[in-house]
């Protein structure tokens, strides 16, 4: 696993409206696009990272509001501008078609990408991989801590937010333990930049998803593009329930069941997602 300094301090930042946003480029070939979750960042590939960047030229960043980028209070949130962020920051790459990898909050920025497919504007996505995530708005199963952040208190209950109660719910989703050093980590990019501040705006997502269902999981149905899920399946949020419903909605569904893995399989069961990933994206 690279670890979170060295993470950093191999990156990189472009301007953006929102400010500095941190992204790394690493290794050669056709471009692979690693889209993060909530509420932490890119650091959640690390584990993974270093298998496909023999293979591909693998990029990622963190998004607004997450991990080592800008997180300002008075910005507007959407699933829409972070979709922005990514296309802003391919182009400026030089980049025109891509692969990704998506997880979680990810996943919704993934199906963002995928409807604006056919636009002139927009990079072309070529494969998609996505690991657990909310889909489906119908599947979503949050946790009381994102119920709460999402309703009039979210500002005070992201100000009571501590470290032990981040663990613990992280714990609660994540079916493998997670180490004392992930954990730190993933606190520390939480409150980096104050980010607990912004996560009553971050959380916006859920109610976007309902809003846009149409939209994003329409593009899952329409899709031109292969298309795999890789799950696991022990999830309380996104597991089984919600793999039962992509069968029901996505013809010839291609799924990877992880069982004994929960809410992140690339940092829970790393060597089965490179397993079921990569010989995927480099078909």
């Amino acid at each position: 696993m690279i670890p979170l300094s060295e993470w950093r301090t191999t990156g990189a930042t472009f301007d953006s409206s929102y400010g500095p946003i941190f992204c790394r480029s690493e290794g050669k070939g056709p471009a692979l696009l690693f889209i993060h979750g909530f509420p932490t960042a890119s650091w959640d590939w690390a584990k993974i990272w270093p298998a496909f960047t023999p293979h591909f030229r693998c990029l990622t960043l963190d998004m607004a509001g997450f991990g080592f980028s800008a997180k300002p209070v008075v910005a507007a949130y959407s699933i829409a501008r972070q979709a922005d962020l990514f296309e802003q920051w391919l182009r400026q790459q030089g980049i025109d078609e891509y692969a990704c990898i998506a997880h979680d909050y990810g996943d919704t920025v993934a199906q963002e990408l995928l409807a604006r497919q056919g636009s002139s504007n927009s990079p072309r996505m070529t494969r998609l991989v996505l690991l657990n995530g909310g889909l489906f708005p119908e599947t979503h199963k949050p946790l009381l801590l994102q119920k709460l952040l999402a309703g009039p208190l979210g500002p005070l209950i992201a100000r009571l937010t501590t470290r032990e109660k981040f663990a613990a719910n992280m714990r609660r989703i994540c079916t493998r333990p997670l180490s004392d050093a992930e954990i730190e980590g993933m606190w520390t990019l939480l409150l980096h930049n104050d980010g607990v501040r912004v996560l009553p705006k971050l959380i916006g997502y859920m109610a976007e998803r309902r809003t846009h269902r149409e939209r994003w999981v329409g593009g899952l149905q329409r899709a031109h593009i292969p298309i795999r899920l890789i799950d696991g399946m022990e999830d309380p949020i996104s597991g089984a329930h919600m793999v039962a419903r992509y069968r029901e909605l996505i013809d010839n569904a291609d799924i990877v069941e992880l069982s004994g893995t929960g809410h992140y399989p690339q940092v829970e069961a790393p060597e089965a997602v490179i397993d079921a990933a990569l010989p995927f994206l480099r078909n």
